[in-house]
């Protein structure tokens, strides 16, 4: 019952959680996981419309949130199934994000097309573009352009470091 949950801090803990009076259940809240990928065919890049809320109509890179019960990996496929009808094949980390504002963390792969694509039901629109042809101010999120821009950055490199926040950056909003 909700009115047994009271703000506390548990033993051993550092900060104040939500504590069930009753029988002592500490509901943490904690980060959500998003998984995706910068996903290539050739020299172009999948880009989807949102169909969905926040940002509908914007355009995004194939991602949203883990299940429970899978990898990071199996979710970057299955985002990119669900948004875009898409066989991916994982390559490897390109950057992870701490957007602690909105409570997630994102992983963001490098991917290779394997199918043909088409909107899923979270997209209206599906298209393979060129660097040049990024519809830069249409994005839906920061973390979309810090995730293709790390990209090129690292285009064609096997050995790279996975790609943190900007400095700066650790508040802002996606």
């Amino acid at each position: 019952m909700e009115e047994n949950f009271s703000f506390a801090v548990p033993e051993g803990d550092d900060r104040e959680r939500r504590v069930c009076g009753t029988c002592g259940f500490i509901d943490y809240q904690n980060p959500r996981i998003v998984a995706g990928a910068v996903v290539c065919k050739d020299d172009q890049i999948l880009l989807c419309k949102r169909a969905i809320e926040p940002r509908r109509g914007f355009w995004t890179l194939p991602a949203g949130y883990m299940e429970l019960g899978e990898t990071v990996e199996q979710a970057a496929m299955r985002e990119a199934r669900e948004e875009a009808c898409a066989d991916i094949e994982i390559d490897r980390v390109l950057a992870v994000y701490s957007v602690p504002r909105i409570g997630q963390v994102q992983v963001m792969f490098r991917a290779n097309l394997m199918s043909d694509i088409r909107p899923g039901p979270e997209s209206l629109e599906t298209k393979l573009v060129a660097w040049k042809d990024i519809p830069w101010s249409q994005l839906a999120f920061p973390t979309v352009v810090w995730a293709l821009t790390h990209f090129a950055e690292t285009r064609g490199q096997s050995d790279f470091a996975p790609f943190a926040n900007p400095p700066g950056t650790e508040t802002l909003t996606t």
